[in-house]
């Protein structure tokens, strides 16, 4: 028989060993020995599993613990279960309004002066934005685009849109469209075009992730991707509706975190004592996070309600709790890379031990965290350059208006992303020692179960992975 894969995605080869004896000492685990004597006609030897077993008394601690919380989840997610979004009417905002798919069949070059005949004709002055384009309006080469409606109720229908040569987006022909229908408008302006139809690109880019993740982590990569899916369905059919039907969003993102939590390490990493110990230190350092997140976003009076999203979200929802949302969201970011963290410092854990089965808990915790300062110090570089990144335009604006350091911390669109960075990442700090203290103490604990007795000195076993 081939070699069997695992959720760690490690082979068990079928090479023929020598059954192991029942009371073989602990401490040579990793190693075979034989006795060759007149009075040893047998040999044994040790499989050479991915961790060190723990004892059944601690996997029952273990248990005892992660059953009862993982039974509060569920029960969480039953009663807060929001059976879909609340439904209401469409304001006809932002990305509150009706959307159809539409195709530019035509495009040709017009006179933006013939086009622009009801705009204020420009004033002279170039030195403004409005100045510029107003001049462009009415002296610029314009686009003229007819586009057809390619669903909905009147799909077939054509209408035209006027692209300005200022515009961020221009269109080309054949381009595939979003157009929003307005149907209290007049007949000839219900349809406009507001974004372009990007699905295939982004089909085609997830399809080259999922390839890429299953040839290189193969199982582990494949229970990965269903775990993001999964991951997923959590997000869009429990958070955010229970969030839209009133629940409170601390609360809807704790629970929600931890089933995500729960079906993301156990799916790709197996259900392990040294998975078990990866999911108490996450769940340790998202405490903490909640804890932090909520003294300071009420410390610094942070609204969460900073742009034109959530103002819509407010205005179509008021009684949903923002600055509770800010903190929900804090949460759920700060979810994957514990992840990644806490599912680290355990292997590091266990593999040192496996390497050398002489170590105490004090050596153990002492040489993995020199590995943690390592991730420590890339995790929060990582954690605040994405955010960075993503608020690039914003800190772009305050360069530009020559606002010093204290002027942009202090307003509350920064200063909710420094509030979100910096409770992360101490979150982040924090599960580095959290975890590996309580996977030295664990590991520390082993009491391997005792091995099959020898058959003979002709009778082949089978090297065997015993649970962990």
């Amino acid at each position: 028989m081939g070699p069997l894969i695992s959720c760690d995605d490690l082979p068990v080869t079928s090479t023929p060993q020598p059954p192991t004896e029942p009371n073989e000492p602990t401490g040579h685990t990793g190693h075979a020995h034989s006795g060759q004597g007149p009075a040893s006609g047998h040999s044994h030897s040790h499989s050479h599993g991915p961790a060190a077993p723990v004892s059944k008394h601690l996997r029952k601690v273990i248990a005892a613990v992660l059953i009862p919380f993982a039974t509060a989840v569920l029960v969480g997610m039953v009663v807060l279960w929001p059976g879909g979004a609340p439904a209401h009417e469409r304001s006809g905002v932002g990305f509150d309004r009706q959307t159809q798919q539409g195709e530019v069949i035509s495009l040709e070059q017009v006179d933006c002066k013939s086009v622009n005949a009801a705009q204020v004709p420009p004033t002279g002055d170039t030195s403004t934005p409005e100045g510029r384009e107003a001049q462009a309006a009415q002296t610029g080469e314009c686009k003229k685009a007819t586009v057809e409606i390619g669903s909905g109720p009147d799909k077939g229908h054509t209408f035209v849109e006027i692209v300005q040569p200022g515009a961020p987006r221009q269109l080309e022909d054949g381009q595939k469209v979003v157009v929003a229908y307005a149907p209290d408008a007049p007949r000839d302006l219900q349809y406009s075009v507001v974004d372009v139809n990007r699905k295939l690109p982004l089909a085609v880019l997830a399809a080259i992730f999922a390839v890429a993740v299953v040839l290189v982590g193969r199982m582990r990569g494949l229970f990965a991707l269903i775990a993001l899916i999964i991951s997923f369905g959590v997000l869009t059919l429990f958070i955010l509706p229970a969030i839209l039907q009133g629940s409170n969003p601390l609360v809807v993102a704790i629970i929600g975190s931890s089933a995500i939590m729960l079906i993301a390490l156990y799916m790709c990493h197996g259900l392990t004592a040294r998975t078990s110990v990866a999911v108490l230190g996450t769940l340790v350092s998202l405490l903490l996070i909640g804890l932090l997140g909520s003294v300071f976003i009420d410390w610094a009076y942070l609204s969460g309600n900073t742009d034109d999203n959530t103002g819509l979200i407010h205005g179509l929802y008021p009684d949903i709790d923002m600055s509770g949302l800010l903190l929900a969201g804090i949460i759920i970011g700060s979810l994957g890379v514990l992840d990644d963290v806490t599912v680290t410092q355990t292997s590091a854990v266990w593999e040192l031990r496996q390497a050398d089965p002489s170590m105490g808990p004090r050596a153990l915790y002492r040489a993995a965290i020199r590995i943690g300062r390592d991730h420590i110090a890339s995790v929060v570089n990582t954690l605040v350059l994405a955010y960075a990144g993503a608020a690039l335009p914003l800190l772009l604006l305050f360069s530009i208006a020559n606002s010093s350091v204290g002027s942009v911390a202090n307003s509350e669109l920064v200063a909710e992303e420094i509030v979100r960075t910096l409770v992360g990442s101490i979150g982040l700090v924090a599960s580095v020692p959290v975890t590996t203290a309580l996977a030295a103490l664990v590991v520390s604990a082993d009491r391997p179960g005792a091995a099959a007795p020898a058959s003979g000195p002709g009778r082949g076993g089978r090297g065997r992975r015993r649970k962990r």
